[in-house]
């Protein structure tokens, strides 16, 4: 999990804690990133479940679902600091209500005695889509679910929070409001793979192109009629055109 501080490479991140705030002790238990480069996801991730060594607040977990006894064997933040940090390193974070992520993330070098890495902004920029969101959509409600709702962002498999799955999520609403291709994630297939009871991301599946053969599919009547109402829902949220319709108006 190396890193590629290459331009235009972005880290989609989530975390899930054991409360809040952090100014009394609560620590990350859970961190999500998935990597998106060119506006398409790549396929790398960083994913790991953490011991905070400390109880876990019972209203943390009716919203995340993570219990003392599943974090109970995993590794601790110093275990993976190095390979979460030159994950993120150089990326521009995107992140739902950022102030939350990133001060918990600070906290966790800062109490490493990790001075040169406990304030993200000197290596990452970041980029809350929280506040993109309230700048877009002044006066309405823009949690996660409310923007996978405008946005038609399939978040049917979120029963509860989870980073690596909230983080695919955030990436296909990233997408579609800043005008790009969205459902380039799996997130939600593959549940309960690490025996958590709990949904998991599926890995991005890629194929082989030269053992693909093509077979074109025309979209039927209703179809067409489907696909144009989507897109003047998008370009309603979005306010301005697609880039579908765009590109279509440069080929005519």
């Amino acid at each position: 999990m190396t890193s590629d501080n290459s331009v235009n490479r972005y880290v989609v991140l989530d975390t899930e804690t054991t409360g809040m705030p952090v100014t009394e002790g609560h620590r990350i238990i859970e961190i999500g990133c998935v990597e998106v480069l060119g506006r398409r996801l790549t396929g790398r991730h960083f994913h790991v479940y953490l011991n905070p060594d400390r109880e876990i607040d019972e209203g943390a977990i009716a919203v995340h679902g993570i219990t003392n006894e599943f974090v109970a064997d995993k590794p601790r933040f110093r275990d993976v600091a190095d390979e979460f940090y030159e994950f993120i390193k150089g990326a521009q974070l995107i992140i739902h209500n950022a102030a939350f992520d990133i001060g918990f993330i600070n906290n966790e070098f800062a109490l490493l005695g990790q001075s040169e890495r406990a304030e993200v902004y000197d290596y990452c920029t970041v980029l809350d889509t929280l506040m993109l969101a309230r700048e877009r959509h002044p006066g309405q409600r823009n949690s996660l679910d409310a923007l996978c709702k405008r946005y038609g962002v399939d978040n049917s498999n979120r029963e509860l929070h989870g980073a690596l799955l909230d983080a695919e999520i955030l990436a296909d609403v990233y997408l579609a409001m800043t005008g790009g291709q969205t459902h380039l994630s799996l997130a939600g297939e593959g549940a309960d793979a690490d025996g958590s009871g709990r949904p998991q991301a599926a890995p991005i599946r890629r194929l082989d192109a030269s053992r693909v053969r093509t077979r074109v599919i025309r979209a039927n009547e209703q179809e067409l009629a489907a696909h144009q109402a989507r897109l003047a829902a998008i370009e309603k949220a979005a306010g301005g055109p697609t880039l579908w319709a765009q590109l279509e108006a440069k080929t005519e």
